[in-house]
């Protein structure tokens, strides 16, 4: 085989990685990194929609408190994402 019948085949590999394999890299390290920031207080939603706020946290699991005195476990890739406090606006801000 020659190389310019496996330019489009290398083409394609290239084109594979940079489409699907380095975003997907990409986005497992930026969970990993949202988890590991993950201390008691915060406030975060599940992959199942479940909010609730962090008690405790390791490695493995992951406390949270879901209504006053209901806590489950949960592993830490069920995290969705942090929820944010929101900003108050100016109008809000006391004078």
């Amino acid at each position: 085989m020659d190389l310019v019948g496996l330019a489009p085949l290398l083409l394609l590999g290239v084109a594979f990685y940079f489409l699907l394999i380095r975003p997907q890299k990409n986005r497992q390290k930026a969970q990993a990194q949202m988890v590991a920031d993950i201390g008691s207080g915060v406030e975060i939603m599940t992959t199942a929609g479940i909010f609730g706020t962090v008690v405790s946290s390791t490695d493995d699991l992951i406390l949270l408190e879901i209504s006053p005195g209901v806590i489950v476990r949960i592993l830490p890739a069920a995290v969705s994402k942090v929820i944010e406090p929101p900003v108050p606006e100016e109008s809000e801000l006391p004078e």
